[in-house]
């Protein structure tokens, strides 16, 4: 357990935002968190790589983040395996160990930023797989009175980038453990047509093909946060009515489109930013990335409210445009 006061958040953030937080306490166990909370400032954030943050000022209260890195096979036959990942563990380091071990399921999710954690949290999604579609139990520490409770994936109540903890239940349980349930037989994703060529390109559907490709593409398309501040997809799809689409359609003939649920219709956030002229421009030191309009940027210097000012002019742009009001798939804090 370490514990440390007036301490700067720059290297805790993907955005890197200067901020500082009251008090940040890095916790290992369960019993060290109930320690933790016996004497502690509110309010509290509980953080996991601050790769879905974007910091408005310093955070007068306790950060509590875990680091809980275990990565334990519960069970194992010859069609499943499940395994039980500690909260801390960086998101891509289990993707990479499911590979090496030929555990099929998350290869889609490769490089996505963050940990374990925060991926049961958001439903972090990439290429046509949702880490819903794996996740069996999410294992959590209540805030308020210290009890232990076990959530099935239907009591989480995930949906397109939510979930239970982003609603009902934000800022009340800390995720200890995540349990997943994974195949031990080849389950190939591959209905995006980039993935898809990319992985032929690279020899066929392998685990360690499809992995090196999305690697391959999101490279590619995205900053290194080490680099340039950014906090990966800044924006969610927008899931829009059939007649909708086809008002839009009929003006933008081009427009890219992916079927949702209940016959709704996903439209990529970045093809509507880039329609209303902003990809790889800047308001001041934030900018949209010039490789893909989803992604907003700190050039140098940039605060939380000049990251904030440059997605609400996006918002009010697209709006008026296409008609559609955009969701952040960042949490501003």
């Amino acid at each position: 357990m370490i514990i440390r006061e007036n301490c700067s958040l720059a290297d805790r953030n993907t955005f890197g935002m200067n901020v500082k937080a009251d008090c940040l306490a890095d916790w290992s166990s369960v019993e060290e968190l109930r320690s933790i909370l016996t004497d502690i400032k509110e309010p509290v954030l509980v953080m996991g790589g601050g790769s879905n943050l974007l910091f408005m000022s310093d955070f007068k209260g306790t950060v509590l983040h875990s680091s809980i890195s275990t990565i334990d096979v519960l069970s194992d036959d010859s069609d499943r395996v499940r395994v039980q990942v500690g909260a801390g563990v960086v998101w891509d380091d289990f993707v990479a160990w499911c590979s090496v071990n030929g555990y099929w399921g998350v290869e889609n999710l490769s490089l996505i930023p963050g940990e374990v954690g925060a991926c049961a949290v958001q439903n972090i999604g990439a290429y046509g797989v949702e880490a819903k579609d794996v996740i069996e139990t999410v294992q959590t520490f209540c805030l308020a009175d210290g009890t232990m409770r076990d959530f099935s994936a239907g009591e989480c109540r995930y949906g397109y980038r939510q979930s239970i903890f982003k609603n009902e239940l934000k800022g009340k349980y800390a995720v200890t453990y995540v349990i997943f349930s994974l195949s031990r037989k080849p389950q190939p994703r591959l209905g995006y047509g980039a993935l898809e060529q990319e992985v032929n390109a690279l020899g066929g559907p392998t685990l360690t093909n499809i992995r090196q490709a999305v690697i391959s593409i999101r490279e590619s398309k995205l900053p290194d946060p080490k680099v340039l501040g950014n906090a990966g997809s800044f924006f969610m799809n927008p899931v829009i009515t059939a007649p909708e689409f086809d008002k839009i359609k009929s003006s933008y003939p081009d427009v890219p489109s992916y079927p949702a649920a209940d016959g709704m219709v996903k439209v990529p956030a970045g093809w509507l930013i880039e329609k209303c002229g902003w990809k790889g421009r800047s308001l001041g030191p934030a900018a949209v990335y010039d490789k893909q309009a989803l992604v907003l940027v700190n050039k140098g210097g940039a605060t939380g409210q000049d990251i904030k000012k440059l997605a609400d002019t996006i918002i009010g742009d697209v709006k008026e445009r296409f008609g559609i009001t955009l969701s952040t798939e960042v949490n501003y804090i």
